[in-house]
């Protein structure tokens, strides 16, 4: 397997290409397309979105907006850099060429882990969704079905992952059109039973900003927790059949997801139903929108959406996470033991990662307020810290990128360097913002912990290479 850390010789053409790897190109561009579509639509979507709704009130459609805008640079930044050096490390690769083997260590094992912990979060979401259905069976019946599913169709070929992932984002692009395209109608009063509500629900209530810039605050950060697995359609392309033209087409894309499918559904939202509804948090702001629309079983209907949600992420976070495993590996940052690939997929990345997947599904069981909670405080701001590596090695990388490839760079970031320090400035702040609430200080806390001890492991792991 190839360690080498540095872009390959451009072609004849002058256009980048993929680095040697032992892994296929197996996903189609269709695959990446939804892939890319699907990403942005998670469960945290559905059911998350209702607690940064209590806390802003209708303010909480500038909060995706702001951190949607956020997150669009930081997509413009990895799709440069990873149009240039498709890799399936992603910004680990980026972070280890720019910044040293101990950054790309530290920013890859850190999303390993808020990927695997995700795995298990989204097993026990899925699982209490089917036991609701199936009254009387076991909750570990369904997630063991589910990580046993999920895991085997990981270990085959990647487009048994492509063809799931295609289906799963297929019924969710169509659930949040559908949702909007409702929600559009009721909001003009051309849905049969309803009327028009104007802007009551969005200046009443409170106002704009019940809870002033503490809510709103609060509810920027409860949207970029929203927005974490984007990053896993750069992982992606390293497999799929013209990597650059995929992750280009997908970050070019990055604008009008955002907008249309978060800032648009939360402005659908606190439209039609009043932003202090119980409903909002308990049901869900989606399924309280349907029942306020008289759609039959509303919520019924929004748990399979969630359902589907969460099983698609299950599917991505477990791609994702062994990717990135392999990575690691192939380049000396994990043990030797995960390095092995058989078929064109890194099979014993793949159980590595179902395997801790599983045991945080065991540790909610067996302590669920004490082992499982500190796990969950420790990836709380995992995103944050992996944003923050992307637009650094952004700032070292982009003068490189520009003499090895000269005038040939598929994508640019816009603004140059300056939206670059805007965007890592912004990553800072929303750090900062962490310490006003006790429960996200504890996640910062937590957070910074893992990445220091990575961070140091990373550093003693390169002294002792040299």
């Amino acid at each position: 397997m190839s360690r080498t850390l540095t872009s390959p010789p451009p072609t004849p053409t002058g256009s980048p290409s993929p680095q040697h790897s032992p892994l296929s190109n197996g996903l189609k561009q269709r695959h990446l397309s939804m892939i890319a579509l699907g990403g942005v639509i998670g469960a945290g979507l559905f059911v998350g979105s209702g607690a940064g709704i209590a806390a802003a009130g209708p303010s909480i459609v500038v909060a995706y907006a702001v951190s949607g805008l956020l997150v669009m640079f930081v997509m413009r930044m990895l799709g440069e850099m990873s149009a240039a050096n498709p890799a399936s490390g992603s910004f680990s690769v980026h972070a280890d060429r720019a910044i040293g083997p101990w950054a790309g260590f530290t920013a890859g094992w850190m999303f390993w882990t808020l990927l695997v912990v995700g795995v298990g979060i989204e097993a026990i979401g899925a699982a209490h969704i089917l036991q609701g259905w199936f009254p009387g069976t076991p909750s570990w019946m369904w997630v063991l079905i589910l990580m046993a599913l999920f895991c085997a169709t990981n270990l085959g070929a990647v487009a048994n992952f492509g063809e799931f992932e295609f289906w799963f984002a297929a019924l969710k692009i169509g659930a949040i059109a559908l949702f909007l395209i409702l929600g559009g109608l009721a909001i003009f009063g051309m849905l049969p039973g309803t009327h028009a509500p104007g802007a009551a629900h969005l200046v009443h209530d409170g106002g704009f900003m019940p809870a002033g810039a503490n809510g709103l605050l609060v509810g920027l950060l409860a949207s970029l927790a929203a927005y974490g697995g984007l990053e896993t359609v750069t992982i992606a392309a390293a497999e799929s059949e013209d990597p650059v033209r995929g992750v280009a087409k997908a970050v070019r894309t990055t604008m009008w997801r955002i907008g249309i499918v978060y800032v648009g559904s939360m402005l659908v939202i606190v439209t039609l139903v009043p932003w202090n509804d119980k409903a909002v948090t308990e049901s869900g702001p989606y399924a309280a929108v349907l029942d306020r629309l008289g759609v039959p079983a509303g919520g019924q209907v929004m748990n399979v959406v969630v359902l589907i949600a969460l099983l698609s992420a299950m599917n991505a976070n477990i791609y994702g996470s062994s990717r990135m495993a392999h990575s690691l590996v192939s380049r000396g940052q994990g043990p030797k033991i995960l390095a092995k690939v058989s078929g064109q997929v890194p099979r014993r990345a793949v159980l590595a990662s179902c395997a801790f997947g599983f045991f945080a599904v065991l540790l909610s069981y067996w302590w669920p307020t004490t082992v499982f909670a500190w796990l969950l405080n420790m990836v709380g701001g995992v995103v944050l810290i992996v944003w923050g590596f992307i637009a650094a090695s952004h700032l070292l990388l982009r003068r490189r990128l520009e003499r090895e490839t000269p005038g040939q760079l598929v994508v640019r970031m816009w603004g140059f360097p300056y939206l670059t320090w805007l965007t890592l400035a912004g990553v800072v702040g929303a750090l900062a913002l962490m310490t006003v609430q006790a429960d996200t200080r504890v996640q910062l806390y937590s957070t910074g912990g893992l990445a220091l001890a990575l961070a140091v492991t990373g550093r003693l792991r390169q002294r002792a290479a040299k």
